[in-house]
């Protein structure tokens, strides 16, 4: 123990005492903070630019229904010739120009729009939209049907949802539910991807270097295994403590002296909140306090730091199989599938059906466990099915320690040599 010790704590002092290291560990949240600022900013910017839009109606029907909005602002040209109507559209650099055929009985309304740039899908939409409203009004009214009686008799339905204990939830906490696993589940892959090869590279460096000769002589290859993946992953959880707590104090404080709203970027997650009626969105705010926070947070470290070192010791092992970091590709791909199928099965079958026979048999399987299981814990997942995860999780990071570990053995003391998928096959019965 005491030599793991030892490792551990040269390990964690290496890598924090790294100019890389520190270097980065400050510079990444001022790059990462002036992204958000500058999204931010090119967005309150788009939503204060005012779009003028022309209209050319030939059938003298739709160019009332186009309402000036904080926007767009419609001009109408219906009288004027549509060449001309198009040049002044064109001269005056306007955003566009609508054009409306004018349509026989029974024909389909033709539609067209010229400009510049082609308009965004909200323009088109609303557009449209438009445009068919008034059909739809005007068709109603030609076969002698009351619209204003329609109008009258249109219910709009609710739906309480709510399960069979009595719990309460609003149409949107699928949405909450899915934020929470998808970013729990990103972040574990970043961390993986980021520092296993720190772990990879790491081990290079001292083969290469020729260290690791004398280290081995005096240590098990098992225990070095365990201190270089401990020690890089506790230097790790520092620098993204650091990024949080720094980047946090960045987006508030620039924000509130350049006088930017890091919320004002327009998503379409954010549009479609912002039309959710209050009421739904009071029920929302209380889905998102009756998340399961204690189970969140215990079970994300428990997958967090079992999914991690899984990873790292693959990626221990594949650092001293190889000479250098350019020999490493052809071990890469093997390593990296697993965890992109635990991102897609995450965001298009866990969102979709989180109890489903895809969803609960990659949340068993380890290597993609760590990352579907997170994505699936907010949706409520059987305690029973969270055991069998975490054991086969456990069991499978012994396994791959053990393998790592042989490898390890072997291949610290192989120069010159790109190593095959056989030849390290043959490592393991050493």
């Amino acid at each position: 123990m005491r030599n793991l010790r030892l490792i551990i704590n040269r390990e964690y002092l290496a890598r924090i005492r790294n100019r890389t290291f520190i270097v980065m560990t400050f510079l990444s949240p001022l790059i990462f903070v002036g992204m958000i600022l500058l999204i931010a900013y090119l967005s309150m910017l788009n939503s204060t630019e005012q779009k003028i839009i022309g209209i050319h109606d030939d059938s003298g029907i739709f160019a009332s229904e186009f309402k000036d909005t904080e926007n767009v602002q419609y001009l109408d040209y219906s009288g004027r010739d549509l060449q001309e109507a198009r040049q002044e559209v064109l001269s005056n650099e306007y955003f566009g120009l609508i054009h409306i055929s004018n349509s026989g009985p029974g024909e389909k309304t033709q539609v067209e729009f010229f400009g510049k740039d082609t308009p965004g899908f909200g323009t088109i939409e609303n557009i449209e939209k438009t445009i068919s409203d008034k059909l739809t009004r005007q068709q109603l009214i030609e076969k002698g049907i009351d619209v204003s009686e329609i109008d009258k008799a249109r219910a709009e339905v609710n739906i309480d949802i709510q399960n069979f204990a009595g719990e309460r939830s609003s149409k949107m906490s699928n949405y909450i539910k899915m934020f929470f696993g998808g970013a729990a589940g990103y972040l574990l892959m970043m961390f993986i991807i980021i520092y296993g090869n720190m772990v990879m590279r790491s081990v290079i460096e001292e083969k290469t270097n020729r260290i690791i000769e004398i280290i081995v002589s005096s240590v098990k290859p098992i225990q070095l295994l365990l201190g270089k993946v401990i020690g890089t992953s506790l230097a790790g959880i520092t620098q993204f403590a650091i990024w949080v707590i720094l980047g946090t104090i960045l987006l508030f404080g620039i924000s509130s002296f350049l006088g930017i709203d890091p919320m004002a970027a327009q998503t379409p997650a954010s549009t479609v909140v912002s039309q959710v009626p209050k009421p739904e969105i009071n029920q929302l705010v209380i889905d998102i306090l009756n998340l399961p926070y204690a189970s969140l947070i215990t079970f994300f470290f428990i997958y967090f730091i079992s999914g991690y070192f899984l990873y790292s010791a693959i990626y221990a092992a594949i650092g001293a199989a190889v000479d250098s970091e350019t020999d490493t590709q052809q071990f890469m791909f093997p390593i990296i599938l697993p965890l992109i199928l635990g991102i897609y099965v995450g965001f298009f079958s866990v969102v979709e059906n989180p109890h489903g026979t895809v969803s609960t048999i990659f949340s068993i399987i380890p290597l993609t466990s760590p990352i579907v299981m997170l994505m699936r814990i907010p949706f409520g997942v059987p305690w029973w099915e969270i055991l069998i995860s975490i054991v086969v999780l456990i069991g499978t990071n012994i396994a791959v320690l053990w393998l790592s570990a042989k490898i390890y053995r072997v291949g610290i003391l192989m120069y010159g040599k790109k190593p095959t998928y056989k030849e390290i096959y043959k490592w393991l019965k050493y």
